[in-house]
C-alpha cells in the first residue's frame, strides 16, 4: 500500500462466459474444474542463472497431493461469488487512509481526499524507455479501476467473462475462496504444481528458451514498457486456455496474470527451510519481511503476467518469488484456488 500512495502522491504533484465455478459439484473424486496434483519431493528454489537471491538457498520440500483449479479465476466464476455474497472488493472501496497510514512510515502525509477514493493500478505504456527501477513511470493509481472496469470507468467485462479476474487484493482472493470452500495455495504448492511433473524445469513448458516460446505463454514481447509486439497474440490479458497446459493439465502457470499465495512473504524465507532438510507441506514463515519496504506486511505472487520479460521481472519461471501487500490490486494480478484432498 506505501507503493500505492507513492503513486497517489506522484500523481497529485504532477500531471458472462461459458465457465462456471460449479461450487461444490464433482465429477468422480475431482471436483469439476480443478486438477488432481500428485504429492512429491523436490527442490524448492532458483534454478537458473536469472534467480535471484529470495530464491535460495535451494531446499527440499515434500508436497502432499491436492487439487488445484486448472485455470487462473474467471470473471465469470467471480461475478457468481459476488452475486451471491453481495461482496466488494478493496478496488471498490475508498481508501481509509487511518487505516493506510499505519502501515506508512511517520510523518507521510496524507493525499488529497480525492485521491483516497476507490480505485486500483493500471498499467500504462510510456512513449520510451524509462527507468525500469521506477515502477512509478507505467503504473498508474486509476479512480474507478476494479474488476468489473479493468481499465477504469470506460471499460467492462463485455466479452472478457472468460478472462482471468483481475485487479483482486490477497483478501479478495480468500475471501472467494473461503466461500468456494477452498483455500489459495502455498508457495510450495504453486511451484510443484507449476513444474508440471518435469525434473527441476525454468519454464512450465520446459526449458526452451523465451524467444522461441511465445506460443506458450502471454507475456510481454518486445521493449518494455512501451513497445510490445503481441508476438503471442494479446496485448494484455488473455482468455483462460489460451496457451498449452503444463504437464499437470494446468493452464496459465506462466504468465497473463500473477497468483497469490496463502504465503506472507519473507526474502529469507529459504534460509530456515533449508536448515530443516526436507520440509513437508511448508506454510510460509510467520512473519513478513522485504527489506525495500519494512513496514509492510507481504504477501507472495507467482506465475508472472502479459507484463513480464527477460528485462523486467521474468516472472514466468516457476522459482520466481514476487509480493505484494495484502490490500494492493493491480490489472495484472489475479489468482487461482486449490483444495484438500480428503
Amino acid at each position: 500500500m506505501y507503493f500505492i500512495i507513492v503513486l497517489i502522491t506522484a500523481c497529485s504533484t504532477s500531471e458472462t462466459g461459458s465457465n462456471s465455478s460449479f461450487k461444490n459439484q464433482k465429477t468422480g473424486d475431482v471436483p469439476i474444474g480443478m486438477i488432481l496434483i500428485p504429492a512429491g519431493v523436490y527442490s524448492m528454489g532458483g534454478k537458473s542463472a536469472q534467480a535471484d537471491a529470495d530464491e535460495f538457498p535451494k531446499h527440499k520440500v515434500s508436497v502432499s497431493s491436492f487439487y488445484m483449479d486448472a485455470t487462473e479465476v474467471t470473471n465469470a466464476q467471480f461475478k457468481e461469488f459476488i452475486d451471491a455474497t453481495g461482496y466488494k472488493t478493496i478496488a471498490e472501496r475508498d481508501i481509509d487512509w487511518e487505516e493506510m497510514s499505519k502501515d506508512l512510515p511517520a510523518g507521510t502525509p496524507k493525499p488529497a481526499d480525492s485521491l483516497l477514493k476507490a480505485g486500483s493500478l493500471v498499467f500504462t505504456p510510456t512513449s520510451g524507455p524509462v527507468n525500469l527501477r521506477d515502477y512509478s513511470q507505467w503504473w498508474t493509481w486509476t479512480t474507478g479501476a476494479n474488476w468489473l472496469q479493468p481499465e477504469g470507468p470506460e471499460s467492462s467485462l463485455k466479452g472478457r467473462m472468460d478472462y482471468p479476474v483481475v485487479h483482486i487484493a490477497w483478501e479478495d482472493a480468500k475471501a472467494y475462496a473461503d466461500w468456494a470452500g477452498k483455500r489459495l495455495p502455498t508457495e510450495a504448492e504453486w511451484e510443484w504444481a507449476a513444474m508440471g511433473g518435469l525434473q527441476d524445469p525454468k519454464f512450465p513448458w520446459g526449458n526452451e528458451p523465451v524467444d522461441q516460446s511465445f506460443d506458450k505463454a502471454n507475456f510481454w514481447q518486445g521493449l518494455f514498457p512501451f513497445e510490445n509486439y503481441a508476438e503471442d497474440g494479446f496485448i494484455g490479458a488473455a482468455p483462460v486456455k489460451s496457451f498449452p497446459p503444463n504437464g499437470y493439465e494446468l493452464y496459465d502457470m506462466a504468465g497473463n496474470v500473477w497468483e497469490w499465495c496463502q504465503d506472507k512473504y519473507r526474502f529469507d524465507a529459504y534460509d530456515t527451510d533449508h536448515s530443516k532438510g526436507i520440509v513437508t507441506n511448508p506454510t510460509g514463515p510467520r512473519d513478513s519481511y522485504d527489506p525495500a519496504e519494512p513496514n509492510l506486511i507481504k504477501y507472495v505472487i507467482r506465475g508472472g503476467s502479459f507484463l513480464c520479460n527477460e528485462s523486467t521481472c521474468s516472472g514466468y519461471r516457476v522459482s520466481r518469488r514476487m509480493k505484494s501487500s495484502k490490500d494492493s490490486g493491480f490489472n495484472h494480478t489475479g489468482f487461482r484456488c486449490v483444495k484438500e484432498v480428503r
